[in-house]
């Protein structure tokens, strides 16, 4: 695959690649339900995020994923009960009521650029910047994200790199010159860096 060519040009990410099989990237219609997903998953292991994401689809019953509508008009109480925190409950609703009233359709971010979507989506309280990279990623199929800020990505360049994250300030400025080299791959790097450490994000657990 042409990602890994690239990629194989780090010598310390080849040694990596060599050991994994490829890996593709797809893209989802249902942009609102991914971040949605996304905020239930922070802070979670894989398996908790898994267990809360299908009580949350055992709501609804056989219709399969909500509408940004359906999930807006769920009762707070509602997503409590299905163990969410009070803040991610609201952010949950806080998502719906953004995708009502201003739009979340993948077309229209499709024609946005990384940073576009990014700035789009983190006007909604409870969104930050990594929740929004781990939609370019896992539900637009975006290929050149990296995800600075994931302790998953931090530990396993750490370990791979022989990195010292004492000074925070020179830490991300070499993460940063590191994964410059991966471009357009960054998120494939990620993915295998995840990989390697068995530390992938809980949002990239695919549905059933």
């Amino acid at each position: 695959m042409e990602y890994l060519a690239h990629l194989s040009k780090d010598r310390k990410l080849k040694k990596l690649l060599e050991h994994h099989t490829p890996l593709s990237i797809g893209k989802r219609k249902e942009i609102h339900f991914y971040l949605i997903a996304s905020i239930m998953s922070q802070q979670l292991s894989t398996k908790v995020a898994q267990t809360i994401r299908n009580r949350f689809l055992a709501l609804y019953g056989d219709k399969g994923i909500p509408s940004a509508a359906e999930v807006l008009a769920t009762p707070f109480e509602t997503l409590r009960g299905i163990g969410l925190s009070n803040a991610k409950a609201r952010y949950v609703h806080n998502v719906a009521e953004f995708a009502v009233e201003h739009g979340m359709d993948h077309r229209k971010l499709g024609k946005m650029s990384n940073e576009e979507v990014i700035a789009y989506l983190t006007q909604i309280k409870g969104v930050g910047r990594w929740t929004a990279e781990m939609l370019l990623m896992f539900s637009l199929g975006r290929e050149d994200v990296f995800a600075i800020d994931d302790w998953g990505v931090q530990n396993a360049m750490i370990h791979l790199y022989k990195l010292d994250r004492t000074d925070k300030k020179a830490f991300r400025a070499e993460l940063l010159r590191i994964s410059a080299k991966w471009s357009p791959y960054r998120t494939y790097a990620c993915m295998h860096l995840w990989r390697w450490k068995d530390n992938k994000p809980a949002v990239a657990v695919k549905k059933k």
